[in-house]
């Protein structure tokens, strides 16, 4: 089958950082799905995997954590779903990746596509929706329907992941959504998909927010560069507020937290496939619950740019576009 993949981590601009390989057809395990890939799209995550990490034994390493879809085979334990079935699902760290003609993923963490998206738009979802659901239901603990009389600051309104959180946020909770974003087109796109407000974080966001009448706020989702902003954090949260966080950094000082006795959470969207958690069915259940709410046209598809074909040529234009920072939205590969 055909595939993309690495053998060493390189610059984007490399000949080598990715490249076209052939390589056999994945078995699937007992509760596995094979799946004929259609789409995927390219997330942050792709481009810290490809830069950083050596793939083991010398072999190659392939990418990629969104998928859509057709089912073409199963393991024997598999139940809800039949061959011929398209689906989408965000997949697993820690097995290979969806930038292959066929994949074998879990189906306890993928759910049947939606109806009304195509293979593009829907492979913009899984990774994303799951990070900004369980970010804002599981780790911020805010209920369904619920929220009435809090804020919440999103930090990187216009991001994959903001993007959805906003959008989760503005049809599911009675949140206050303020979104951040610098320039007029990310404000313009933070709007439309649901903030209420939208601040400039590259200002000091305590005097925006007062502005807005909101002299504390209840709840942070820190989407990037958390060193930078989390003094601003917790000087704008309310005592006894929270704080979720999805980037990187080497460390991070939380002692500052304790005299309001705010709460930091981590939220990554691979720890229930990684560590095989006994809830890890939740992810296939809530994908199917965007799906839902995807065909119902309460949430929209946050795709932004497609790259043509998945091969090595114009993956590395994906990988280049969202290394630079200015992605709004997702980027998208459809077909072989």
């Amino acid at each position: 089958m055909k595939a993309v993949g690495y053998f060493t981590p390189q610059p984007i601009d490399h000949a080598d950082a990715l490249l076209d390989l052939d390589l056999p057809t994945p078995t699937p395990g007992a509760h596995d799905l094979l799946v004929r890939v259609k789409a995927v799209s390219v997330n942050p995550v792709d481009v810290k995997v490809r830069a950083s990490a050596t793939p083991k034994d010398g072999s190659a390493r392939i990418l990629g954590w969104d998928a859509v879809g057709v089912v073409e085979g199963m393991g024997a334990d598999v139940q809800g779903f039949a061959v011929g079935d398209r689906v989408y699902y965000a997949g697993d760290l820690t097995r290979p990746g969806t930038n292959a003609e066929l994949h074998a993923v879990d189906a306890r963490i993928a759910a049947h596509a939606p109806k009304t998206l195509n293979d593009a738009e829907a492979a913009a979802l899984p990774l994303t929706s799951i990070t900004a659901w369980e970010l804002l239901f599981d780790r911020l603990a805010v209920p369904a329907g619920g929220g009435q009389g809090q804020t919440l600051l999103v930090m990187g309104g216009a991001g994959g992941v903001g993007s959805m959180l906003t959008q989760l946020a503005r049809e599911l909770t009675e949140l206050r959504v303020v979104a951040t974003a610098s320039r007029p087109e990310t404000r313009a796109w933070s709007l439309d998909h649901g903030a209420h407000d939208v601040i400039d974080h590259r200002q000091p966001l305590a005097p925006q927010l007062a502005a807005l009448g909101l002299p504390q706020i209840d709840l942070v989702a820190g989407l990037t560069h958390t060193p930078h902003y989390f003094a601003q954090y917790v000087d704008c949260l309310r005592p006894q507020g929270r704080i979720a966080l999805i980037d990187d950094m080497d460390t991070l000082n939380v002692v500052p937290l304790k005299a309001k006795s705010l709460s930091l959470h981590w939220e990554m969207m691979f720890t229930r496939s990684m560590f095989g958690t006994a809830d890890m069915a939740r992810q296939g259940a809530l994908l199917a619950e965007v799906a839902q709410l995807a065909d119902a046209g309460r949430i929209r598809s946050t795709l932004t740019e497609e790259f043509g074909p998945l091969n090595a040529a114009n993956l590395r234009r994906a990988h280049a576009r969202v290394e630079s920072g200015k992605m709004i939205g997702k980027a998208v590969l459809a077909g072989f």
